[in-house]
């Protein structure tokens, strides 16, 4: 079968060596890898449609990949098959300042979009820390420090052309700024992790640069009341631009990991950013919200060189407890409503000290969502089941406070026996999507439910 595929699409376009095969099975997660049987690099869409129609043919399982940058599994082929890697896709399609619109094809990653962008005082703000491809964030519905300004993935994408399992093209929105015509498919295929469609390119909203950007540091005593004045914050409707929990530990780990001196307290790390006399006037009022929440050390980070070391150091944070010899990792990605978000991090904390496993706890508390990270033997089974407690706690209590196993990083196999719990009799409505749309079950079988 293969044979026919290098000639169907040529040679060049498919490799199936052992080391490229590696390279493809597996992500950034802690889930046991699968060897795919070729991984495909594709040009274009015509390409797509090719591979599609093919697999259809053989019934070939096809799985999509960006970086790997992924922490649920997503991009790893579980039942083999073909993956595509969108490396040889990464136009910038067509650009409308004007607009405020640009549309990419899926290999692109968010820096080399926003290299192309910022040089006319534009960006695409969505920062999941990664330098992920756009194809992979949208996959994800992908979000990270900036969404309690500007949402997740999917409220940034205004169409997507996409390949069906039996090889139509389909676009699922406009470039109107709204619609109200049809049903929200946009809505439906970001998230969907190359389950319902190969999405070959992505229109997007794109925002102006602000005039001013100041951030600041914050410390406390408590992990209690970090979160008590991040909901402050949020109860006297200032729009920050970023609103980081750190916890001591996690602070402790990075000063560990890099150049960093920081004050090993729990901490809240926060920007605003907009006109230079709107930002002064909201930090002015975050600083006293902060004093009156308990505050013991603020400060701030004016210059662009202060700010990018501040969140160099937050996106390093989850990397400084993957990367100890020896240790498994993962975390986990709840998210619950804002009122239920002191209790919830609290929880958290007790129940990773009273687990006996390293860890710590950050995340973008601004939206309601953070990650426990948890470090553990690889070797020890003991501690290999208190950190799949401890993560199975921790979801069904934010379930329990009407909020959601995963916030940003997506199902595919981590949280997939949590999908019934959390949506009931709708996850039988996804099942008989699924099936309409990918009647003999190609598209990354195995992901989101069985």
């Amino acid at each position: 079968m293969m044979e026919e595929l290098k000639q169907l699409l040529g040679s060049r376009k498919i490799k199936d060596n052992i080391s490229e095969l590696q390279q493809h099975s597996e992500d950034e997660s802690s889930h046991e890898a699968a060897l795919p049987d070729a991984v495909c690099y594709p040009d274009s869409k015509e390409d797509i449609q090719a591979i599609m129609n093919f697999a259809s043919k053989y019934k070939t399982p096809v799985v999509c990949f960006g970086i790997g940058s992924g922490l649920e599994g997503q991009a790893i082929p579980v039942a083999g098959g073909v993956v595509l890697n969108f490396s040889n896709m990464k136009h910038i399609v067509d650009f409308s300042p004007e607009d405020m619109t640009v549309t990419v094809e899926p290999g692109i990653t968010r820096t080399e979009l926003n290299q192309k962008l910022n040089k006319t005082g534009l960006q695409f703000p969505i920062d999941p820390g990664a330098d992920a491809s756009i194809g992979g964030m949208t996959a994800t519905n992908a979000s990270g420090t900036t969404a309690v300004k500007y949402g997740s993935m999917r409220d940034q994408i205004l169409d997507m052309e996409i390949v069906l399992a039996d090889g139509r093209v389909i676009h699922t929105g406009s470039h109107a700024k709204k619609s109200s015509s049809g049903y929200h498919l946009s809505g439906l295929f970001c998230g969907s992790e190359g389950t319902l469609g190969v999405v070959t390119e992505i229109t997007l909203r794109v925002h102006g640069i602000p005039e001013s950007t100041e951030a600041a540091r914050c410390t406390f005593t408590t992990i209690d009341e970090c979160t008590n004045a991040a909901y402050q914050v949020l109860l006297h409707d200032i729009a920050v631009h970023r609103m980081e929990l750190v916890d001591k530990a996690s602070i402790t780990q990075v000063n560990g990991f890099g150049d960093y001196n920081f004050p090993e307290e729990n901490s809240l790390f926060l920007e605003c950013a907009g006109s230079e006399t709107e930002v002064k006037a909201q930090m002015n009022k975050i600083q006293e919200i902060m004093r009156e929440a308990g505050c013991k050390q603020w400060d701030t980070a004016s210059s662009t060189e202060e700010r990018n070391h501040l969140w160099k150091a937050r996106h390093e944070m989850s990397t400084a407890f993957r990367h100890q010899y020896g240790k498994g990792y993962f975390g986990t990605d709840i998210c619950v409503p804002m009122s239920a978000l002191p209790e919830m991090v609290h929880v958290a904390r007790e129940l990773l000290d009273e687990s006996g496993l390293t860890g710590g706890i950050l995340g973008h508390v601004g939206d309601g969502n953070f990650h426990t990270l948890i470090a553990y033997d690889k070797e020890n089974k003991q501690e290999v089941a208190a950190a799949a407690h401890l993560n199975e706690q921790l979801v069904y209590r934010a379930l329990a406070l009407k909020g959601t196993c995963t916030g940003e990083h997506g199902v595919g196999l981590g949280k997939k026996q949590y999908q019934y719990h959390e949506h009931g009799e709708a996850v039988n409505v996804m099942k008989s999507m699924k099936n309409l749309l990918d009647p003999k079950n190609i598209l990354n079988p195995g992901k989101i439910f069985e």
